[in-house]
């Protein structure tokens, strides 16, 4: 039977010879599929070559635009660092001057501790609680007639001190930290005292601190008492020295029952361990651990 097949003639322009060449029709479709193949994979190849160049400027692009914004954000963070150096001055002038005339400017706190440096508009205040500070020379004077103990020398709990004041790991997120006060490992609903005579300005929930308690003992110093299970005071109150306040927990931002204690002069936390080391020995513990805030 015979093939379909297809005819090439070629004549030779000089001799005028004749040849003729039979090819199957399965070579001729095998032949154009292979071109049309060749065609498809020479059009991937540009276009994937087109694709990549375009990557290529792309990425040299946003390289030129990150050095960019790398010099500047230095930029900025430089002028940060100088502005936070002269705010740290003022605020130590303000602090200073507070405490020479008997002065409680308000603390300001965020949900991850103590705010050491003040704002443009916390700066203004202070100024004018400064500049218009008349009742000062009173408000010593009801203190002393009212108060005898007005320095902290009393543990607020007795336990182990688990977690000292400065530097150190936070427990949540491993990084870097400041802790403003110490932490006090006790069990859950032990009674917290007062360290010394004052007045309640603070007993509620204050976000990380959980429930907290701040009493205000005169003279810029106050104590602050954070992550109770309950609350046995109210603003406004006049406490005394050893009297309860709350019981210990672990509400807000904590890991573990404890109390986590604070003194603050002015507006700063200062390290309580004098406080404390004064009021007799330290109680036997272990190595510190990070119980929260």
């Amino acid at each position: 039977m015979n093939q379909p097949y297809f005819i090439v003639v070629l004549a030779h322009s000089l001799h005028g010879r004749i040849r003729r060449f039979h090819i199957d029709h399965r070579v001729v479709y095998a032949v154009l599929a292979l071109a049309l193949l060749g065609c498809f994979s020479l059009f991937g190849f540009i276009s994937s070559y087109a694709r990549m160049a375009w990557k290529v400027a792309n990425y040299n692009s946003l390289r030129q635009e990150t050095e960019f914004l790398r010099a500047r954000y230095q930029r900025l963070l430089n002028e940060n660092n100088q502005t936070s150096e002269q705010m740290a001055r003022l605020q130590l002038f303000a602090t200073e001057v507070s405490l020479a005339y008997g002065i409680r400017p308000q603390t300001t706190r965020t949900a991850e501790g103590p705010n050491l440096l003040p704002s443009f508009a916390e700066s203004i205040q202070e100024y004018n609680l400064l500049k218009n500070a008349t009742m000062s020379t009173s408000s010593r004077g009801f203190f002393r007639r009212s108060f005898r103990n007005m320095k902290p020398s009393l543990w607020p709990v007795v336990g182990r001190l688990m977690s000292y004041f400065g530097k150190r790991s936070d427990p949540f997120s491993n990084e870097p930290a400041f802790h403003s006060g110490v932490d006090i490992s006790v069990p859950p609903g032990t009674p917290v005292r007062v360290t010394a005579d004052g007045i309640v300005v603070e007993a509620q929930w204050d976000g990380g601190f959980g429930k907290l308690v701040v009493v205000d003992h005169g003279n810029g110093l106050r104590t602050f008492y954070a992550h109770l299970s309950r609350i046995d005071v109210i603003p406004g109150q006049e406490v005394r020295l050893g009297q309860v306040v709350g019981g210990s927990g672990s509400t807000g931002r904590a890991t573990a029952p404890h109390l986590h204690y604070e003194v603050h002069l002015g507006a700063s936390p200062v390290n309580p361990y004098p406080y404390l080391a004064k009021a007799g020995t330290l109680p036997s513990g272990t190595a510190p651990r990070d119980f929260g805030f």
